[in-house]
Parts: structure tokens; C-alpha cells; sequence
């Protein structure tokens, strides 16, 4: 029998990487048309699986990371976007993520899936 956990959801993108590099070669007008999709697609994702979104999170921004010894730097990692998700497995929360839009159709290579402990 599984119990219904919450699982942390975050997608990867290398910023130097092939789509990085395909999505700045299109123009503009290719960007734009692309978003516009990929946005309507997200939607449509998110409509299918709003039972299973515990929090809708969003797309990261810049990083600072501040080290052991108070020291803090800009960095770059592949970290992306982020939500928080219910499924009865681990497997089950990653496969929500099977083609998803933010891999199909934009720039992410990845979802990293992991549960939450805890309380």
C-alpha cells in the first residue's frame, strides 16, 4: 500500500548547452511564437495535473551562494524552475514529468525529483 507523498520537482537547463544554443540562434519572431506555445502548453500541463500540484513554485532567478566561511559569490547552476508535487511514489511523481513543456518545447533538460521530509 503507498501513501501520497510530496515531492520537490526541479528542472535542470545547461545554460551552454545544445537547446540554450538552438533557442538563441532562432530570431525573435521565433522566440516569441515559441513561448507563446510553450506558455499555452504549461497551462494545459498544469489544467491535467492540478491535482497533483501542491505548489505551483516558478522560475529561478540569479544565484548567490554564501560558503562555510561567510564568503558570498555569484555562481550559475542548472537549477531552473521549481514546484512541489503529491504522487503515491517516487516514480510516480517523476513520470508526471514525462514530456513535459518546459523540455519539449523549451530550454530544460531535466526535471530532478526528489520527496520531501519530514512533516
Amino acid at each position: 500500500m503507498s501513501v501520497e507523498t510530496h515531492y520537490l520537482a526541479v528542472f535542470t537547463s545547461d545554460k551552454t548547452g545544445p537547446k540554450w544554443r538552438a533557442w538563441r540562434a532562432m530570431s525573435e519572431a521565433e522566440q516569441t511564437e515559441t513561448a507563446r506555445l510553450g506558455v499555452a502548453a504549461v497551462a494545459a500541463w498544469e489544467e491535467a495535473h492540478r491535482d497533483s500540484i501542491v505548489f505551483q513554485g516558478g522560475p529561478l532567478g540569479p544565484t548567490k551562494r554564501i560558503d562555510d566561511e561567510g564568503e558570498v559569490t555569484d555562481m550559475v547552476n542548472l537549477l531552473t524552475v521549481f514546484m512541489v508535487v503529491r504522487a503515491d511514489s517516487h516514480e510516480a511523481a517523476a513520470r508526471l514529468f514525462d514530456n513535459h513543456p518546459h523540455m519539449s518545447i523549451f530550454v530544460c533538460d531535466g526535471v530532478e525529483v526528489m520527496p520531501v521530509l519530514g512533516d
